[in-house]
């Protein structure tokens, strides 16, 4: 891979030097959260950061920001569609520029390793083919507007459960053919402007450590090798020494003004410790990351309008309607006909309460959300009758109490009264809220040591009332003036990094109340938690729920509307308490009771459409027994229009699967991701996902690359046309490799879109080959009975393995196999090519 041409180094380098190493250093660390230092000596503005990937969150500086919220990228990669993701690439950058940011954290090019990884919505696919390619689409059109992409997380940082502390452990040859390979793709194919180096760490056998401080993969690889020239970014807080890590590669340290560099790093220079080429090398790649974005010499970029525009919804529409994947559509039920439709069902909690997003730094206050029942309403014709029924709540955590329960005792309005108190306990201030949500709250004086909360329960309705406390850090409850509940976690930023200032623990405790109801007095007194670049704040949430209906009840009430309606659409999935980041799932299983809701709404009408709500696998042991299925992911802000779309055939889910769908958890290669004394062992090696299904022998509830579509397809023929000279390539994006030429008939009833996939089979006498990988794809539609023809490129590298003795790539000789068909279990047709002499010889 040739270094990019970059003909402004030299002038650059020349502003470089004319600072002083003070000043140099200082720009190593970030100004804030998410800015960078500004030095006006060099021209240089504040470059701007901002998390993705489901949009762009913005800075915080405006508490009512919203933005536009995507289908999650688990749902853009459905779509198999290069064109697609790098339209919505474009669109983040138009939404970047409106809120003032110059770099996107997205996207994500980690691999879903396992299914039960916290932020498995956040990746595109177990393939690292797919995921390379769509994250390469991504990086495209959000640079080719101005604004930088950060390529995240390098590398092998797959899970969440001790994310800041565990190991990946690896051989060399799984971390090049896996893990590094769409890291590689996207850096050859996209040269995102900046990279950011994961909390976790790596030992491949040769070196072993943080991945801020991987001098092997940083500089060796990603610099070196690759010839990487922008900005390594630490993830925010990652950072934990001060030379090991300016001397391993990293360039940038998040977020500031505080970190481990700062004097600590100058002092080291100065004592000799660390060569100051190495300091002006990182400045020099800020430089370069500047001037990309426009905020070197103040570069004016282009305007934006103020607000989202309709065609910016359009493109969240279409992207999470095209994502949807039709898993099963028994009879053709779907779509639903124009007329004889007089009423529907929607049932489920995520009918009631959609799964939008997933939780963590992803998450993005929405400009707007349209839910499920919002979208039909709008699409049904008027006379039809549309009723929701929850069917049972999904949620471990109760709601937040409500204002109507709660009194402030100082002023007997409705609400929580808060006093800030100093560290001797005098008032300094307070305020009052309106529920029992005050996560992250943070709206206090800088003196301000703990926060008391004060508030009167009025329990009116007889029976046990359910009371939960959930607090991050130190704390102590009471009611009625007896101590109930107390924590003692002193600690800062690690409770942001595990997600518990958002989502502490929750405590419980049943009060009864008779006839004449209970009025208690509670207080919840919090040590206001300091947590570095990420501020200060406390966290509280008082929970409630009343006596009331059981799931099994509400479950019963579902079932009678469904049986009562000409067409029931179900809709479960999981929710902010499952899919986050900060934590690993425990379970492949639907929360609550859905899977028995699903039965007995199945059982009452025959004519029952499943929507899955969920960014990762869930088990649904009621698969085969569904007339339709269809899985929508996590959908974004226009969730409930884009559904209304696939349901009335308005849109094709033409969506395929980006991961594999176990039938069983016994099934599934990596069962879970817990460290074992701090190491996270990769000991399926190179058979990541389908691979290892493949390698089993194992049945999938639905395969890799699944999805029906609309419409049938007729697979007619396929031609190779090999590159002239075949030869090992020293990246996956090069001249060489072998084009395959498909014929495929729409021989069904409607327009479609097509995702023809092709997938590779080695030579069997090469040690630990996969049995199959996925080598290329291409989407195309057609009308009905046309014919229509994909073009599959097959990179070179698609047949290279890589060689732990003389740690480069080589081509085994030998025959290959070429599958092609509509998912890593259904070829439609095969051509067969051989390797010998370095040429490619095809046969047929």
């Amino acid at each position: 891979m040739s270094r990019p041409a970059l003909p402004d180094d030299a002038e650059l380098r020349d502003r470089v030097r004319g600072l002083d190493l003070d000043s140099k250093v200082r720009l190593l660390t970030g100004a804030d959260l998410w800015r960078l230092p500004a030095e006006p000596r060099l021209g240089l503005s504040a470059v701007t950061m901002s998390d993705g990937p489901q949009g762009v969150r913005g800075t915080g500086d405006d508490p009512d920001e919203t933005g536009l919220l995507a289908p999650a990228p688990s749902a853009l990669a459905a779509a198999w569609d290069t064109e697609l993701a790098e339209r919505l690439g474009e669109l983040f950058a138009t939404e970047a520029r409106r809120k003032g940011v110059d770099v996107v954290l997205a996207p994500v090019v980690n691999l879903q390793r396992t299914p039960i990884a916290g932020r498995h919505f956040e990746y595109f696919s177990e393939d690292p083919l797919l995921t390379g390619t769509l994250a390469a689409a991504v990086v495209r059109g959000l640079q080719s507007r101005g604004v930088g992409a950060c390529l995240k997380h390098f590398v092998a940082n797959d899970s969440e459960t001790d994310r800041t502390e565990y190991r990946a452990r690896l051989d060399e040859r799984t971390l090049r053919e896996v893990y590094l390979t769409p890291f590689e793709q996207v850096l050859a194919e996209a040269e995102p402007w900046s990279v950011m180096a994961a909390y976790s760490g790596l030992d491949d056998g040769t070196e072993s450590a943080p991945m801020t401080e991987n001098a092997r993969l940083l500089r060796g690889v990603l610099k070196g090798e690759w010839g990487f020239s922008g900005p390594v970014v630490s993830d925010w807080a990652a950072t934990r020494s001060t030379m090991a890590s300016a001397v391993g590669g990293l360039d940038l340290v998040m977020p500031g003004p505080d970190g481990p560099w700062g004097d600590a790093l100058a002092a080291a220079v100065r004592a000799g410790e660390v060569d100051e080429q190495l300091v002006d090398d990182k400045v020099l790649r800020l430089l370069r990351l500047a001037r990309h974005v426009g905020a070197l010499d103040e570069s004016a970029p282009s305007p934006v309008p103020a607000k989202p525009a309709p065609e910016e919804f359009r493109l969240l529409r279409e992207v999470a309607a095209r994502g949807t994947v039709l898993l099963r559509n028994e009879a053709d039920l779907l779509p639903l006909p124009p007329d004889g439709i007089r009423s529907v069902a929607l049932i489920g909690p995520n009918a009631v309460a959609p799964y939008l997003q997933g939780g963590g730094s992803a998450f993005v206050p929405a400009v707007r959300t349209v839910s499920y029942e919002d979208g039909l309403r709008a699409a049904l014709p008027e006379d039809v009758r549309l009723t929701v029924h929850r069917g049972g709540d999904a949620r471990l955590r109760l709601p937040y109490a409500s204002a109507d329960l709660l009194t402030d005792p100082d002023t007997g309005a409705a609400g929580i009264r808060a006093d800030h108190l100093d560290a001797d306990g005098n008032r300094i201030g307070g305020e009052a809220g309106a529920t029992g949500d005050w996560t992250m709250y943070d709206d206090f004086a800088p003196a301000t040591h703990r926060v008391l909360l004060r508030t009167e329960l009025t329990l009116a309705e007889p029976g046990t009332h359910r009371l939960e406390f959930g607090c991050a850090g130190r704390f102590s409850a009471s009611i009625d003036g007896e101590h109930v509940l107390a924590g003692y976690d002193d600690r800062g930023v690690e409770l942001v990094l595990e997600s518990k200032h958002a989502h502490p623990p929750q405590r419980g405790i049943d009060i009864e109340v008779g006839p004449e109801g209970r009025r208690l007095a509670l207080a919840l007194d919090l040590t206001v938690v300091d947590a570095g670049g990420y501020g200060r704040f406390v966290t509280a949430q008082l929970r409630h729920t009343p006596p009331g209906t059981t799931p099994y009840e509400e479950i019963a009430e579902a079932a009678a509307a469904a049986q009562a309606a000409d067409v029931a659409v179900v809709v479960v999935g999981t929710n902010e308490e499952v899919e986050s980041e900060g934590w690993d799932r425990t379970s492949l299983d639907l929360p609550g009771h859905q899977n028995d809701l699903v039965r007995k709404v199945i059982a009452a009408n025959p004519r029952t459409i499943v929507v899955v709500n969920a960014g990762a696998p869930v088990l649904l042991p009621w698969a085969d027994e569904a007339p339709s299925l269809l899985w929508s992911w996590l959908p974004g802000q226009e969730a409930g229009h884009a559904l209304a779309d696939v349901l009335l055939g308005r849109t094709e889910p033409s969506g395929r699967l980006p991961w594999t769908l176990p039938a069983r958890a016994e099934d599934v290669p990596v069962p879970d991701a817990r460290p074992r004394d701090g190491i996270v062992d990769y000991t399926e090696g190179v058979h990541v996902g389908h691979r290892a299904w493949d390698r089993d022998g194992l049945t999938p509830a639905f395969p890799f690359g699944h999805g029906l579509g609309w419409t049938r397809w007729t697979y007619e023929s396929v031609t190779i046309s090999p590159a002239p000279v075949f030869a090992d390539l020293p990246c996956p994006a090069g001249g060489d490799g072998l084009n395959l030429t498909v014929e495929l008939t729409n021989s069904g009833p409607r327009a479609g879109r097509e995702v023809v996939q092709v997938y590779l089979e080695p030579p069997q006498d090469v040690s630990d080959r996969p049995v199959r990988l996925l080598a290329g794809f291409a989407t195309v539609q057609a009308a009905p009975g046309t014919r229509v023809t994909a073009e599959v490129h097959i990179a070179a590298r698609a047949f290279q393995i890589w060689d732990g003795e003389t740690h480069t790539w080589r081509t085994p000789p030998g025959r290959y196999r070429l599958h092609v068909g509509r998912s890593s279990r259904d070829p439609r047709l095969t051509a067969g090519a051989t390797v010998d002499g370095g040429r490619l010889h095809p046969e047929g």
